[in-house]
């Protein structure tokens, strides 16, 4: 008789977190979760380790990752030009979710930035991440090289049992530190050319960056380097998910009945239909419970074998920014079935 293998899911104690540490040193995979999602670690100073992750993720050789340090004073170790900007940006929000891109150091390895002449660093506030972090750092390596912890384009994953769900034994070790407080993706602001730009809203809005610079970011533009979760389709199910404004969701749903479809609804605001038959969750209205809930409801509106899935539109305000960049990248291609 034969057995699936499964991954190794420990509690992050400090047994476990040298573990992980030391799996790291040796060119090993460990999930960990930071507070915006789970990330897929490796030692972003050994080639064969990264080019691991992206073996086991399914990632394009040409995307970046994100190299998470353990502390803002190792920024000057992997970029050789650090902005006045980007470093009051670090000491605002660094620990937490945001993310700097800076013209990269000469030993960064290009299996790390893409083959770009840039990298993307962070320090992560969750404390188990925190603690792997350093525990690596003693151990004498420096940064971790961490996508999200899933196949790539997928929901990312944000417990520890959608990164087993996604990777299996494709990690070595998976440390479950619960659910993700954040639930989405860093902010990304890029310094790599004429002055901070926006590459990806996340878990810091604009506006506050913005404070901190004394000065508005700039929009992507065709001058953007590459970076992580920003390309149009992205975060999305493996079901057909279309997004849908809230007075049309009921429309919407009867037009999909008639088809005979089987039909999932993610609402907000929109009461469930009478005599529905299909999965529906309703979501948290305010911003931070919806983004937090996010991609596990995705995931387990998914996991109902509908046919679609059918998503309430989020308000059009700056607050909700981040959330509207990961709904719209999750149902990117499907705007001709909203009608």
């Amino acid at each position: 008789m034969t057995h699936t293998p499964v991954p190794r899911v420990l509690v992050p104690n400090p047994e476990a977190i040298a573990e992980a540490a030391g799996r790291l040193r040796a060119g090993g995979l460990v999930a960990f979760p930071t507070e915006t999602v789970y990330g897929l670690g490796g030692d972003a100073g050994n080639a064969t380790a990264v080019r691991r992750i992206f073996a086991a993720k399914g990632r394009p050789a040409d995307h970046p990752v994100i190299v998470h340090l353990a502390d803002a004073g190792d920024l000057a170790d992997w970029a050789r030009d650090v902005p006045a900007g980007a470093a009051a940006l670090a000491r605002a929000f660094w620990p937490g979710p945001l993310t700097l891109i800076l013209p990269k150091a000469a030993h960064v390895l290009g299996v790390v930035t893409g083959g770009q002449d840039s990298v993307g660093v962070r320090v992560p506030a969750h404390p188990v991440a925190r603690a792997l972090l350093a525990e690596f750092a003693r151990l004498g390596g420096h940064g971790v090289a961490a996508p999200s912890a899933n196949r790539f384009g997928h929901v990312s994953p944000t417990t520890a049992a959608h990164v087993a769900q996604d990777l299996g034994v494709a990690a070595d070790l998976i440390l479950d530190g619960g659910a993700c407080e954040v639930g989405i993706e860093s902010t990304i602001i890029s310094f790599a050319g004429d002055g901070p730009m926006l590459l990806r809203p996340g878990g810091i809005g604009p506006e506050a960056i913005g404070r901190v610079l004394g000065f508005p970011l700039r929009a992507a533009d065709g001058s953007a380097p590459r970076a992580s979760g920003t390309l149009a389709s992205h975060y999305a199910p493996h079901t057909r998910t279309l997004l849908v404004p809230a007075d049309a969701l009921h429309a919407m749903l009867a037009q999909h009945e008639t088809r005979e479809e089987r039909i999932a609804v993610l609402a907000r605001s929109v009461r469930e239909a009478e005599g529905f038959d299909g999965a529906w969750i309703a979501a948290p209205q305010d911003c931070a419970g919806y983004a937090h809930a996010l991609y596990a409801n995705l995931r387990a509106l998914e996991a109902s074998h509908a046919d679609v899935i059918l998503v309430e539109s989020v308000p059009a305000t700056p607050e909700w920014l981040a959330v509207s960049d990961r709904l719209a990248r999750a149902t990117r291609g499907e705007d001709d079935d909203r009608d």
